[in-house]
């Protein structure tokens, strides 16, 4: 029996000097490996590809973390001093493939930038100042660690009584890395919340739109989901998703 295939959106990055296409490797393996399935990338160039063309050949869209800001004026906001780098094609892209897969009643799911792109898709609003405001806990390491401790930096969160990941986990409360800059301001109708941390920031929420199981977090689970069983079941309900299967177990 075929498994189902995931569209994993890809980043427009420099390789070398030329623009190119790009995921990490970590995104699409833990996808494939955990939940089972095979992957496709979807590039963001929207100049030259609808959302439309491919949205019905995917089972589920996977909106991967990333170096870059969603733009402000997409959440409403003129600031000419946001801090970059951006994406503008990812921007574009993800827009309409979050709306073309619900649309569709396909799962969507996000880590990181996909957690905030689709806050911002729900209606919903950033802030930028996660690792500088006194009123928040520190969500991102200092930036003069080495790459791997900027992963190690953790926080704890609750999580939503009855929620789809305290459920999936089997806890009340986890610990989880903090690698963001952003995060959400308000959030977008819809959403439930699954956790928030202790300075109440939301730190994933779900939602169901046409039938379709919608699921993000803000923190990284594909980060060395080899070691860590609670990242593993967070792709696990990204197979169920694709499935058809739901996100809770039959009663």
């Amino acid at each position: 029996m075929s498994r189902p295939v995931a569209g994993i959106i890809c980043c427009t990055r420099t390789v070398g000097i030329e623009p190119a296409q790009a995921v990490m490797n970590r995104y699409v393996a833990s996808a494939m490996r955990y939940a089972d399935a095979a992957a496709l990338l979807v590039p963001s160039m929207p100049e030259l590809m609808k959302a439309s063309d491919v949205a019905a050949r995917l089972d589920g869209l996977m909106l991967t973390g990333s170096p870059s800001n969603l733009a402000p004026a997409l959440y409403g906001q003129d600031v000419a001093d946001a801090p970059g780098p951006f994406d503008a094609g990812r921007d574009a892209m993800t827009a309409d493939l979050i709306q073309a897969m619900l649309d569709l009643g396909r799962p969507v799911f996000g880590v990181c930038r996909g957690f905030q792109e689709i806050n911002v898709a729900f209606g919903g609003t950033l802030r930028r100042d996660m690792a500088t405001s006194p009123d928040l806990i520190d969500h991102h390491a200092p930036d003069d660690v080495p790459f791997d401790s900027m992963f190690d930096h953790v926080h704890a969160v609750q999580l939503a009584k009855d929620g789809v990941l305290a459920t999936a986990l089997g806890v009340q409360a986890a610990v989880v890395n903090s690698v963001h800059y952003q995060g959400v301001d308000t959030l977008g109708e819809g959403l439930e919340v699954e956790a928030w941390s202790e300075d109440d920031v939301v730190e994933a929420f779900s939602a169901t739109v046409n039938g379709a199981p919608v699921l993000a977090v803000q923190w990284h689970p594909e980060w060395k989901t080899d070691r860590n069983p609670q990242s593993q079941a967070f792709f696990d309900l990204f197979g169920r998703a694709l499935r058809g299967e739901g996100l809770r177990p039959p009663a």
